[in-house]
């Protein structure tokens, strides 16, 4: 998977352990001492992925996600800050933003609306289970208001949106949304996240619009883009693979995945197909390999272990073992222990 610097991952951990989350038990399963982390690091995004997902799961404060946001440096996004500043409006800003969207620390993917009177700057983030999701798309909304934030009062500005719509039903908690975005939050209408902006606002010239140094900070964004992307690309069945172990208790369907990578579900099973392999075989690789751990490094039942590989029945589970590894899950867990 790509990598992308580490800066990211420390804003939001370190957030989260000052707004008294125990973080620890999962950091320490990877190795993570979040004092000696060096922000100028690359972190690999699945492994970023994964490490938010067992936190996510583990929050005490379902409003973290939103919290997180809050912690985001401006200047954390190095050039890219200062090509948004130089812009000479909020929508050139947009769109700069848009481009060169892989220097962020989204996981989602942006793009924007344009609308008559009111325009839409729209967030569609991954699919994940249930608290992850919220997780994940209450950080990137509260840290993308963050930036705007930033921007408007560094230019003297007052950018703001007329709405903002999240993917996910109205929670106990909807009136904090709404207080800290400062404008009406709607729950659930939408499977995007979206910041609806009127039109007049794209328009104010920013004080610190600048051609020339706006040039010099695109060609760094630039720079940095064609390093980013220079990486040797992954086999989509390796990436496919490293997605379906972020999950538990049941596996998402090959259309769900194909939606996660932004591509049709013709064309992800086209590509899986070219690399001679298939959804399915790489989804029973994962439940192979998820299945060899649980029954060597835990005292789960098989039963237990069948419905947290997402199997409704036992036997179903122990039919499959038997075809991956030529013998059943119990004899293959007394010969592990032997």
């Amino acid at each position: 998977m790509s990598t992308r610097p580490a800066l990211g991952m420390i804003y939001i951990l370190r957030g989260l352990r000052d707004l008294g989350e125990d973080i620890t038990p999962v950091l320490d399963r990877y190795g993570i001492d979040l004092e000696r982390l060096d922000p100028a690091a690359r972190v690999d995004r699945a492994l970023e992925l994964r490490i938010y997902m067992e936190i996510a799961d583990r929050l005490k404060d379902p409003l973290s996600g939103l919290r997180t946001g809050t912690f985001f440096g401006f200047t954390g996004y190095g050039p890219l800050t200062m090509l948004l500043m130089t812009c000479n409006d909020a929508y050139e800003a947009i769109q700069a933003g848009i481009r060169y969207q892989q220097l962020t620390y989204l996981f989602g993917d942006l793009r924007f609306e344009p609308g008559q009177q009111v325009s839409t700057l729209v967030l569609t983030p991954l699919r994940l289970p249930e608290k992850p999701f919220r997780f994940r798309v209450d950080g990137e909304a509260s840290g993308t208001f963050k930036l705007v934030k930033d921007m408007q009062a560094a230019l003297g500005l007052d950018l703001r949106a007329e709405r903002i719509e999240l993917p996910y039903p109205r929670p106990a908690e909807a009136r904090v949304y709404e207080e800290h975005f400062q404008c009406p939050v709607v729950f659930g209408e939408s499977a995007e996240t979206r910041f609806r902006i009127r039109n007049e606002h794209l328009q104010i010239r920013f004080p610190t619009a600048d051609p020339t140094a706006h040039a010099l900070f695109r060609a760094q964004c630039e720079q940095q883009l064609a390093e980013q992307e220079a990486t040797v690309p992954e086999k989509l069945r390796e990436k496919v693979a490293a997605h379906l172990e972020l999950f538990t208790g049941g596996f998402p369907a090959a259309a769900e995945v194909a939606s996660a990578f932004d591509i049709s579900e013709r064309s992800f099973r086209r590509q899986l197909s070219a690399e001679g392999s298939s959804f399915r075989a790489v989804l029973d690789g994962v439940r192979y390999r998820k299945a060899q751990q649980l029954l060597q490094g835990s005292r789960q039942s098989v039963e237990a272990i069948a419905r947290e590989l997402g199997y409704a029945e036992a036997a179903a589970f122990i039919h499959a073992f038997q075809r991956w590894a030529g013998c059943s899950p119990a004899v293959f867990r007394a010969s592990a222990r032997s």
